[in-house]
């Protein structure tokens, strides 16, 4: 955008930078931040301080002029440390870093940015202008769409948690099947989807996964869903179209959850979740019905302050009864 140099925070933003409010009590925030303008809703009061430039969706227009500001990616090229199989078939434009490798029969699609010390094992299929930054691994012959975004140390296919007991020891299950990541799926640091067992472990069309993830082997994550950090999904259990699970949640195996279902933080989840149900606690049950019970579980030590007055009341009526009958008896 003609005449700024970068965004920022309100806070943050100098006399080059632009920045954004969207709501109306942000007007002291932007009348003292030090930025070149800001971008408001339509009807943000007029103030003394930056230029305001107003808009219906003020958060959007910042963030696709955002855009333009993301550094661009490493030149195109084959860094002179990296490894790279004879057979790999490279794109257009392919950026490959340092002590990079990129095994056989590899297929990398145009655009697509290898970073530093990335591994690529054989028979792998990466779609056109995809990043993987620093230290992501991607196993024997899993499948990358388009547009994806793999974050460092993130993990695609490694050997799903199977083992039978064999009587006198766990004796592990070849894990044979593969991964497929569909287009323009975010994976972020240190997270892992596991291949299948047999057959395949899907993540959907722009699904978007946070930091340490674990999504078990024969998951199906369906289009679109988010999975914010500390998350697990176990063997087998499917997500259903724009599912929204909160951090640190538990996915137990084979479960169905509903398109459209949102999961509390923290939340365990051992039956199915209907689609557009929201739930909570552990075990996960519907959010309202959670919230009653913690506020009813908030009451407990008032409760049992005032059943102990009302038996130490209780004790003295029977005092005072069994000396009633005592006076009773006398002769």
């Amino acid at each position: 955008m003609s005449g700024f140099t970068g965004v920022n925070s309100l806070a943050l933003a100098g006399p080059s930078d632009l920045c954004f409010a969207e709501q109306r009590d942000q007007a002291e925030a932007v009348s003292r931040s030090r930025a070149g303008a800001v971008i408001v809703p339509l009807d943000f009061p007029t103030i003394d301080g930056p230029e305001l430039l107003r808009t219906t969706r003020p958060r959007e227009r910042f963030f696709s002029i955002a855009e333009r500001f993301v550094p661009r990616p490493a030149a195109a090229g084959i860094h002179p440390s990296a490894v790279v199989d004879p057979s790999a078939q490279l794109g257009e434009a392919v950026s490959i870093g340092p002590n990079a490798v990129v095994g056989a029969d590899t297929h990398i699609g145009p655009r697509s940015v290898i970073g530093a010390g990335s591994v690529i094992e054989r028979n792998v299929s990466i779609g056109a202008d995809c990043t993987l930054e620093a230290n992501v691994t991607i196993q024997r012959n899993c499948e990358l769409g388009a547009r994806c975004i793999l974050h460092s140390g993130c993990v695609i296919g490694g050997d799903g948690f199977g083992f039978v007991w064999d009587g006198s020891a766990h004796r592990k299950v070849p894990q044979l099947g593969r991964v497929v990541i569909e287009d323009e799926v975010d994976i972020g640091c240190n997270s892992c989807v596991d291949r299948a067992t047999l057959g395949e472990t899907r993540i959907r069309r722009g699904t978007k996964i946070d930091n340490l993830v674990q999504i078990a082997h024969n998951t199906d994550i369906g289009a679109h869903v988010i999975l914010v950090s500390q998350s697990g999904v176990a063997g087998s259990s499917r997500l259903g179209t724009g599912t929204v699970v909160a951090g640190q949640v538990a996915i137990s195996d084979h479960l169905e959850i509903g398109a459209g279902a949102r999961i509390g933080g923290q939340a365990g989840v051992t039956k199915d979740v209907p689609a557009g149900a929201t739930v909570f606690g552990t075990p996960a049950r519907p959010m309202k019905q959670t919230l009653r019970e913690l506020a009813a579980l908030a009451q407990l030590p008032a409760l049992l302050k005032t059943m102990k007055g009302w038996r130490a009341e209780l004790m003295a009526l029977k005092l005072q009864l069994s000396e009633l009958e005592r006076s009773l008896r006398k002769p």
